[in-house]
C-alpha cells in the first residue's frame, strides 16, 4: 500500500484540486490511501478531506504544530509500506505516471528516497518562476548526485522502514525539515528524482515575499540544519 500524507492548515482553497486527483477508483486500483494531518484548521479543510475519502488526523494540543510534526502524525496513522509526503498546494502532472515512477524508482537497488522536479502552476507561471525553478531543480539533482540527499517537502517519498529507521522528521524543526530528513535517509541509500513526473506548486509564497527573501531564508535554514541540527526560523508563516 502507498500512503499519501498531506499536512494541512486552512487549505480549503487549494486542497480540493489536489484530492480530486486521487478519486476512489484510482485509490482502489493503485492500493493508495489518503491521510490528511491537520494542524487545527478553522476553515473547511477537514470536511473537504473527509469528503474526498481521506483519513483525517487532527492536532489537538495547545502548541502550534510544525509541518514536520504534522507529517510524523500522518505517517503514524498511515498503513502503507511506502510513504508519499506532499503539500496541500500542489498538483501532479500525471497521477498514473506518478505511481508508476514511484514503483520503478523504489524497485531500483540502493534507492532509499524519491523526489520530483517542482515548478509553478502553469497558468500562474512567469519568467522569474521559470528561471528560479530551473536552477533549483538542477541544484537538487546536483546534491543528490554528490550524495548529499535533497528533496523539497512538495514531494518526498520513502519506504516506511527507512522512515522509521531514521526517526522520521525532526518535529522541532520549523523549517528545513525536508532537507534534514533526506540527508539522513541518504545514509540508507540513494535519493533519486523522477524523470517524467512534475510537481506543480502554488506561487503564493513567492508572490508575497519574492525569491531573494525566500532563497535567503532557505539558505539560513539549510546551514542551521547542517551545522546546528536545527532550523534558524522560529516560526513559519502560513501563506493562504
Amino acid at each position: 500500500m502507498i500512503s499519501i500524507v498531506i499536512p494541512t492548515l486552512n487549505e480549503e482553497k487549494l486542497l480540493p484540486q489536489l484530492l480530486a486527483q486521487f478519486p476512489e477508483d484510482v485509490r482502489r486500483r493503485r492500493d493508495v490511501e489518503l491521510v490528511v494531518s491537520d494542524g487545527g484548521s478553522s476553515d473547511g479543510t477537514r470536511q473537504i478531506a473527509a469528503q474526498h475519502g481521506a483519513v483525517v488526523i487532527t492536532h489537538e494540543h495547545a502548541h502550534r504544530q510544525t509541518i514536520a510534526e504534522g507529517r510524523n502524525s500522518g505517517a503514524a496513522a498511515a498503513r502503507g509500506d511506502v510513504l508519499v509526503f506532499i503539500n496541500a498546494d500542489i498538483r501532479i502532472s500525471d497521477v498514473d505516471l506518478f505511481f508508476e515512477e514511484i514503483t520503478r524508482c523504489l524497485s531500483r537497488r540502493g534507492v532509499a528516497g524519491v523526489t520530483a522536479e517542482v515548478r509553478v502552476f502553469p497558468e500562474e507561471e512567469i519568467l522569474s518562476d521559470r528561471i528560479f525553478h530551473f536552477c533549483h531543480n538542477y541544484y537538487v539533482r546536483f546534491l543528490n548526485r554528490i550524495g548529499e540527499g535533497m528533496g523539497r517537502g512538495e514531494c518526498q517519498i520513502v519506504r516506511r522502514a527507512d522512515f522509521t529507521a531514521v526517526g522520521g522528521y525532526n518535529a522541532a524543526m520549523v523549517a528545513g525539515e525536508d532537507y534534514d530528513l533526506f540527508r539522513r535517509v541518504r545514509k540508507r541509500g540513494k535519493i533519486v528524482m523522477m524523470q517524467r513526473t512534475v510537481i506543480y506548486e502554488s506561487p503564493r509564497r513567492f508572490r508575497k515575499y519574492g525569491y531573494v527573501h525566500i532563497v535567503w531564508g532557505w539558505t539560513r535554514n539549510a546551514l542551521a540544519v547542517i551545522f546546528r541540527n536545527k532550523s534558524s526560523s522560529e516560526e513559519w508563516e502560513a501563506v493562504r
